[in-house]
């Protein structure tokens, strides 16, 4: 290579090298050399590996998704264990406090990488945000089957609202994030008006369990 060094896993050191620039310079300072540079590499690298610029961003943010997806499978798991509130508190902090708000931003921020992604991810609402609010509408739904959370609880409410709160908390880049207390009294009191004590989440369980397999056995128009 003329400049820099060879990469031995070049999308994902490119894509780590764009997350760093996100989170210490902001969506603005997101250019193809300001991520080349900060790779150690030539900017030649990443044409060689991505069409044009917007295409490697759609492919950071497909895989930022990608996560999320993941992450999703581990969130539902987790259901039925430690508190509700506790859960929430975790997966929203580990959403937030990584390169996520940064990566909102940039979704914002820029026209024809929403295109992209609509494209690769069709549906309404904003790219990432979407799936994380999903994912917490899954989980929800899980603790509302335990009876861990009250029946008629309306899931595809809270998920968005949890978000929305959350992001506002981590959106200040200047002033850091937010302490951990901080994250799950917004969550607390989000969920307050659902969630159910510890001893009638356990009397409730076999009821709800049993509500949970009519559901499962009863066919869909």
């Amino acid at each position: 290579m003329p400049t820099g060094v060879a990469l031995r896993d070049a999308r994902e050191q490119l894509f780590a090298a764009a997350e760093r620039v996100l989170l210490r310079d902001g969506p603005s300072a997101l250019t193809s050399r300001a991520v080349t540079t900060e790779a150690g590499c030539a900017k030649g690298v990443l044409h060689r590996h991505f069409a044009d610029f917007d295409a490697f961003l759609a492919e950071l943010v497909l895989d930022r998704i990608a996560r999320i997806d993941a992450q999703a499978a581990a969130l539902r798991q987790s259901a039925g264990t430690g508190t509700v509130a506790g859960n929430l508190t975790a997966v929203l902090t580990d959403l937030f406090g990584s390169v996520a708000v940064a990566v909102v931003g940039l979704i914002i921020s820029r026209d024809d990488l929403r295109a992209r992604l609509r494209q690769a991810r069709p549906g309404p609402g904003l790219p990432l945000l979407t799936e994380a609010a999903a994912m917490l509408a899954s989980y929800l739904t899980a603790e509302r089957d335990l009876g861990r959370i009250a029946p008629d609880a309306d899931v595809d409410t809270l998920a968005p609202t949890l978000l929305g709160a959350s992001h506002l908390l981590f959106a200040d880049r200047d002033g850091g994030p937010p302490q951990a207390d901080a994250v799950h009294k917004m969550v607390t009191t989000v969920i307050a008006g659902v969630v159910r004590s510890e001893s009638r989440a356990q009397e409730a369980a076999p009821f709800y369990a049993k509500v949970t397999a009519n559901r499962a056995r009863t066919p869909r128009p």
